[in-house]
């Protein structure tokens, strides 16, 4: 420290028992799910004693760092230090979703062909090689696809418009309009908000009249892990973005300091691109 009314070169914690806290509700609440899927009846309630106590922990971990942060501790280096993070986290979830991207390409262009070539044909000879399917022998029943309209096309536009209403917000931000900034922010996580209603309607459609589930062959498994996982994403991005604007209201930020906000925003913006991936592959192609 260059001085006692200085930020300091780079600001190093004291040691905190919030990493092994974090640790230990990990580890009961996946080591239950882990048990509840194997029939075993108390798991549910560790699965969510678990899960409870891993937010209470994250609760004062993150409690924790907004204070050092208000607190001036925080200087150009840990602000690259954060910047590097947040990007390599995204870059993280680009191979995440890259996998499954991966796994609906090769169902599609590779598996599929194979079990539709001649070798195959005096196992399924009425199996026809296109997509969607319901696999050789249909083991998990006929169902219906589901095509872009009219919630996906809906959703698209409503995610597109958050990421519109986001970049207003921060604009505001920038020019030290918090009133404005928090207005749009509002709107924002209320669109994020629409859209998990709208996938969970969609969802709720699909496997009470169309019998479509997780289990119906290549098509279900593909279709419900990836819109599945990015709404969990948009989930997580959401509860970011009410945080931020919670913390614009207490009076957080400034136009110049706000890595928070936009750590936050470059998450939502990267969600908004997965899903116009998912958009065109999964429910037009």
């Amino acid at each position: 420290m260059s001085g006692q009314n200085q930020t300091p070169y780079y600001f190093v914690p004291h040691p905190s028992q919030h990493p092994i806290s974090a640790a230990v509700g990990l580890l009961v609440m996946l080591g239950s799910v882990a048990l509840w899927i194997n029939g075993h009846d108390w798991a549910p309630y560790t699965a969510l004693l678990g899960l409870l106590w891993l937010l209470f922990t994250l609760y004062h971990w993150f409690g924790d760092a907004i204070a050092e942060s208000e607190g001036g501790h925080y200087g150009k280096n840990v602000d690259k230090s954060y910047r590097w993070s947040m990007s390599w986290f995204i870059f993280s979830e680009v191979m995440f979703f890259g996998a499954f991207f991966g796994a609906l390409f090769y169902a599609r262009e590779i598996a599929l062909h194979q079990l539709g070539s001649l070798d195959y044909k005096l196992i399924w000879p009425d199996f026809s090689a296109v997509w969607p399917n319901e696999g050789p022998a249909a083991l998990a029943g006929h169902f219906k696809t589901m095509g872009p309209w009219p919630i996906p096309t809906l959703n698209t536009a409503i995610l597109l418009s958050s990421g519109v209403t986001l970049t207003i917000a921060h604009h505001a931000l920038i020019a030290d309009h918090r009133s404005k900034a928090i207005l749009w922010m509002w709107i924002t996580v209320l669109l994020g908000a629409t859209f998990i209603g709208c996938q969970a309607f969609e969802y709720h459609e699909a496997y009470t009249e169309m019998n479509l589930k997780l289990s119906s062959g290549i098509y279900g498994s593909t279709f419900f892990m990836l819109t599945g996982f990015h709404g969990f994403h948009v989930f997580v991005g959401m509860l970011m973005l009410l945080f931020i604007t919670l913390r614009l209201q207490k009076g957080h930020f400034t136009p110049k300091r706000h890595f928070g906000f936009e750590g936050a925003a470059w998450y939502w913006h990267f969600v908004d691109v997965v899903w116009l991936g998912l958009y065109a592959v999964v429910y037009w192609l």
